[in-house]
């Protein structure tokens, strides 16, 4: 018979492996049974794989070999989508950027583990179902041109229709429309379309500054006309007075002559120089003044 070498007696084997059995315990126990939970997370403690309460940030215990502890994040997190494909309502392609931002609120984190395990997976069945088609659908109620005119409004509408759509243990916060390309031969004619409303703008405002122009050297012509015929009703008025007041004088003066003869006379004799003319036709006389009369 051949014997076995290794054989050892019991009383060997249990001597070694009790008291190593009993330290491992120990350590489990020791180190095993408590787990922390950092500020901005919750943890979701599991006996058995069956959940059985939360836990609160701080120094927990935890029955070891049976319990476990998983940490849902509660802090604010943002997920972004780029190269999102859509057509405006005037059938105008366009690429956009966009992002979400969003947080689990602490007292969903049993939810988010039991239905989704991890928040990336609630990510990828929530929010990246539902951004692209929501931010296709409201994309496609806009204009080309009215979606960059109200791209405040757009973007609201956006983050109303992906808050409403997404059922689960998350809260929306904000939706971000980042970027929005057009075609290159569409831009170009935004681009062309806007040169040319420029240029309108630009004759338009020429014209207007030709009818300004126009209407100033208007008024002025009107008021240097206007100017000088006040002059000259001025002056006409001037002559009207003064040749009424000639008139008026040389009619008081003929009907004073016509009263006094005597004055006329004078008259005469006032302007004669005192010298007899010394040329008289045959048929002439020589100048009479009636000397008593004026005694």
């Amino acid at each position: 018979m051949i014997k076995n070498e290794l054989n050892l007696p019991s009383s060997f084997g249990l001597s070694k492996i009790i008291p190593l059995v009993i330290l491992l315990i120990l350590f489990i126990s020791l180190f095993g049974s408590w787990y922390t939970v950092d500020q901005g997370e919750r943890g979701v403690i599991l006996r058995n794989g069956k959940i059985i309460g939360t836990a609160e940030p701080g120094l927990g215990f935890k029955m070891p070999l049976f319990d476990t502890v998983v940490k849902i994040s509660t802090q604010t997190h943002t997920t972004s989508y780029s190269s999102l494909q859509a057509y405006s309502r005037d059938q105008q392609p366009a690429t956009l950027n966009a992002s979400v931002t969003f947080n689990v609120p602490p007292d969903r984190v049993e939810e988010v583990y039991a239905n989704f395990k991890s928040i990336d997976a609630m990510v990828a069945r929530l929010l990246d179902r539902q951004v692209p088609t929501q931010v296709e659908n409201i994309f496609g109620k806009y204009t080309a041109i009215s979606v960059v005119q109200e791209r405040v409004k757009f973007g609201i509408d956006v983050t109303n229709a992906i808050t409403q759509s997404v059922k689960g243990p998350i809260e929306i916060t904000s939706v971000q429309i980042e970027n929005i390309d057009f075609s290159n031969a569409y831009e170009k004619s935004v681009e062309d379309r806007m040169r040319a409303e420029v240029e309108v703008q630009t004759q338009l405002q020429n014209l207007e500054k030709e009818r300004v122009s126009a209407q100033i050297a208007v008024t002025q012509a009107q008021a240097e006309a206007d100017s000088q015929l006040a002059r000259a009703k001025a002056e006409a008025e001037s002559i009207r007075i003064k040749g009424d007041a000639e008139a008026s004088a040389i009619k008081s003066r003929a009907e004073a002559l016509a009263q006094n003869q005597n004055l006329v006379e004078l008259t005469k004799a006032e302007k004669w120089d005192g010298k007899l003319p010394t040329t008289v036709l045959p048929t002439g006389t020589l100048p009479f003044i009636d000397a008593k009369k004026g005694n």
